[in-house]
């Protein structure tokens, strides 16, 4: 066998992912030395406590508290990320591209919010700059998008790119339960966090969007242009009158560019039950695109937990190892987003519209007549039976609308005959 191409690395973290790339790296040392002719060599990880005991198997010698043994070290010359949050990782990670260290990171808060500063100092030093385990685990969409997907034009990017979300409203459709009692299962299991803000009101995923739909456009589409809305005020009531209509609800992250516009949108959505999405349940991820070369794909697979999430970082650290000179992306990654770009908050999509409404004479006249002066058209109906204050549940589905004719429709209705009890946008 030749001589091993030796790579020193520092961890910054070491949660449930970093000890998934330490048991990969170690489970597969022979294997990689075999197959790419590298020895990895982990030499400092960086804890908050180097006392903690951990069953990942990392010995007690490589730990240190001190960010510097890992930031100021020559002999380490890549730096895996999994610290998660924007700071203090953000600033290590600068710090590590500064002294000319390739970074491969999980962190999708880190790399949305900063990637211009990041790419800035990759660029500066010659660094790589890696980050395919921060948007959906072990589906190489981010590979995929820098790869063999760049000749394409891309005008369409649907996912659900969040697994905690995807396994509430999988069980909220199935068994008919309340969002509450899922949400507190999901949190016994492990599948959502103490705090679920990040998930349940859409943050995650628009971090998630903003990276992906700048490699989808060749544009910077920063986190702050994303909308996000999340499912804390989806009911089961909503979920089984959209099944009687023939539509599944997710959780999806959407990125649409028509010529010099571009949405993007983190929100509840219907989407027909035969649409490929529709079909992906539990904790699963997707990706749906659309190409003017490639035409329609979809991704799917694990997009979280330690091992699914470990193989995109060690698959990282394997293609940054093997490669010469680092590639960024096509596009002009800066603060400033491109001038002749629209970022629009007015798309265009049909909506689900359930309403309280007395039960008496002219009420969907009066409905409908709000409707037509905004420029919203009914395409189905649908009314339930009586509620136990007298009102009756009136469900719409409207044609294809703008989202503020929708928001003026909503607007014009009167209090006294009706009430909006949830809208919910619908994709074909």
């Amino acid at each position: 066998m030749n001589e091993l191409k030796e790579i020193v690395i520092g961890f910054l973290g070491c949660g449930n992912v970093g000890g998934g790339v330490w048991r990969l790296l170690e489970n597969m040392r022979e294997e990689i030395a075999r197959r790419d002719g590298l020895s990895i060599r982990v030499k400092k990880v960086l804890v908050r406590s180097v006392k903690k005991v951990r069953d990942c198997g990392i010995p007690q010698g490589l730990l240190t508290d001190n960010p510097d043994d890992v930031l100021a070290d020559p002999e380490i010359t890549m730096v895996a990320e999994f610290m998660g949050g924007e700071h203090p990782a953000a600033d290590y990670l600068i710090r590590a591209l500064e002294n000319g260290k390739t970074v491969v990171t999980a962190n999708k808060v880190a790399l949305a919010l900063n990637w211009p500063k990041l790419q800035a100092a990759a660029e500066k030093t010659g660094a790589g700059l890696y980050y395919e385990a921060s948007v959906c685990g072990a589906i190489p969409v981010i590979g995929a998008l820098r790869g063999s997907l760049e000749s394409n034009r891309i005008s369409n990017v649907m996912g659900i790119i969040n697994g905690t979300t995807n396994y509430i409203l999988t069980r909220m459709s199935e068994q008919g339960e309340d969002y509450a009692a899922v949400l507190a299962d999901a949190q016994r299991l492990g599948l959502a966090e103490p705090d679920p803000t990040s998930d349940v009101e859409g943050f995650d995923a628009a971090y998630k969007l903003s990276i992906m739909a700048s490699l989808a456009f060749h544009t910077r589409v920063p986190f702050e242009k994303v909308f996000h809305e999340g499912i804390t005020g989806i009911t089961a009531i909503d979920i089984a009158c959209g099944r009687e209509m023939g539509y599944v609800l997710k959780l999806l992250a959407i990125g649409k560019r028509s010529g010099d516009v571009v949405e993007v949108r983190v929100h509840p959505t219907f989407l027909p039950k035969d649409h490929p999405l529709s079909m992906v349940g539990g904790s699963f991820n997707a990706v749906y695109l659309k190409g003017h070369a490639c035409k329609e794909m979809m991704l799917q697979g694990r997009g979280a937990g330690d091992l699914p999430t470990a193989s995109a970082v060690v698959g990282d650290i394997l293609e940054a190892a093997l490669t010469d000179k680092h590639r960024m992306p096509t596009f002009s990654n800066t603060e400033e987003t491109d001038s002749a770009l629209t970022f629009t908050d007015n798309w265009t999509t049909r909506y689900f519209i359930r309403l309280s409404a007395v039960d008496e004479p002219g009420v969907l006249a009066s409905v409908a007549g709000c409707f037509a002066d905004a420029g919203v058209s009914i395409a189905t109906m649908m009314q339930k039976g009586r509620s136990d204050d007298g009102r009756v549940p009136l469900i719409f589905i409207t044609h294809p609308a703008e989202e503020k004719a929708m928001q003026a429709a909503l607007r014009k209705l009167d209090p006294a005959i009706c009430h909006p009890e949830n809208v919910i946008r619908v994709e074909e």
